[in-house]
């Protein structure tokens, strides 16, 4: 990062050698240009790999703030296409990042994939598990790639617990997962639909596919049986829009048997004044808790910590966990970074390991079931669920 210090700066192209940097490979269209949108495009000049070629909003003034604010950090002009159909289709684009509301993405991506270029699709995939099944199906047939954008499986807290409980194995034959996030309410979006469950998916889906995909790799089995508790308490409770009034929900206590003997639980609280994150993993040979905390009200740095804590079995061990500033404040706490990395390894043919459309999906299912004990009160039987969605063929 040395290149980018004011120090530095005086340093010409021609005398560059360690700061040098290969030319950017790919070409990208950033469909969306909200916050998750500029986000992309903020990271992937920092990668440098590929260039962000042009944007696509149904927004004027997003795509006037994602142009303006790209000038900060590159000198590349970028291409404002006039509709979706010709954001997909310019010859000079590689590859196309979807990066619009949660419940545009399907009708977005039914366009998109015409293209035959590779795709990046935000999370949650759809709004609806059946939406969900036909981009699994698309995916199955497509003569490319789509990337699911669950993201946090790259947090550093998460990386390092994945090696310890899976790969090293410190934790022994894993028996219990928990996860916790207590966070202030859903920013302010465009037309304010994360406000809304019919345009959101819900919270347990918009929100919590993150927390449900890492539940899923590291219980390494299928859902057997899922119970939610939760609701709306605090937030947007006097909020309406057009009429229509908000009823998103703001906590939520999930519950969730694997079929392998694995329990699992999520807490989720969204009227904190500050984040906090963790994941705890007990096995038959020790215990990990990896936290992350950030006091933006502070302005605070973020702490990220994994601790192993293995008694008489065993060394315990308490890590600072991190990557670099620049990556931390890139967006995601630097999670996104390398997304992104992922992304860019298959546009060149690389084999890496990246949400699948397959592993979208089962996140979905955990959530919506979720979403649906929540409402009813009733704890549900995946498999039953699954039948009763018209599923079975598909996860067979």
């Amino acid at each position: 990062m040395f290149e980018s210090s004011p120090g530095q700066r005086h340093v010409t192209e021609g005398d560059r050698y360690l700061y040098a940097q290969e030319a950017p490979r790919h070409n990208l269209v950033i469909i969306g240009t909200g916050t998750i949108g500029q986000e992309h495009m903020r990271v992937a000049a920092m990668l440098g790999r590929a260039r962000v070629h042009g944007i696509f909003d149904t927004q004027a003034h997003s795509l006037d703030s994602a142009e303006e604010n790209f000038k900060k950090f590159s000198t590349d002009t970028l291409v404002r296409y006039s509709d979706l159909h010709s954001a997909c289709s310019d010859p000079e684009v590689d590859a196309l990042m979807i990066c619009t509301p949660n419940y545009t993405h399907f009708e977005v991506l039914k366009v998109a994939v015409a293209s035959l270029k590779p795709i990046f699709l935000e999370k949650p995939m759809a709004t609806d598990l059946q939406d969900a099944a036909d981009i699994v199906a698309m995916s199955a047939t497509y003569s490319s790639f789509i990337q699911i954008g669950l993201q946090y499986r790259y947090k550093a807290q998460y990386v390092e617990a994945f090696h310890e409980a899976l790969d090293r194995r410190s934790l022994g034959e894993v028996k219990t997962i928990s996860v916790s996030e207590h966070r202030p309410p859903f920013l302010d979006k465009v037309g304010q639909w994360n406000k809304f469950n019919r345009f959101s998916g819900g919270t347990l889906v918009e929100k919590c596919c993150h927390y449900f995909d890492l539940i899923n790799m590291l219980a390494q089995a299928r859902p057997s049986r899922v119970y939610a508790s939760g609701g709306q308490a605090v937030n947007f409770l006097d909020f309406e829009k057009n009429g229509e009034r908000s009823d998103i929900d703001d906590h939520a206590y999930v519950v969730i048997d694997y079929s392998n003997g694995v329990r699992a639980s999520l807490t989720l609280n969204m009227f904190c004044p500050d984040f906090n994150e963790q994941i705890v993993i007990v096995g038959d040979k020790g215990k990990l808790v990896a936290e992350e905390s950030f006091n933006f009200q502070q302005r605070a740095e973020s702490t990220t910590t994994v601790e192993i804590l293995k008694g008489e079995l065993g060394v315990s061990k308490k890590m600072d966990v991190s990557y670099t500033r620049a990556l931390e404040q890139s967006g995601h706490h630097g999670s996104t970074y390398y997304e992104h990395i992922a992304f860019v390894d298959q546009l060149e043919g690389k084999s890496v390991s990246c949400a699948t459309a397959m592993q979208g999906m089962w996140s979905m299912i955990v959530a919506s079931a979720a979403q649906q004990s929540m409402a009813t009160g009733q704890a549900l039987d995946i498999e039953a669920f699954i039948e009763a969605n018209a599923l079975s063929a598909l996860l067979a």
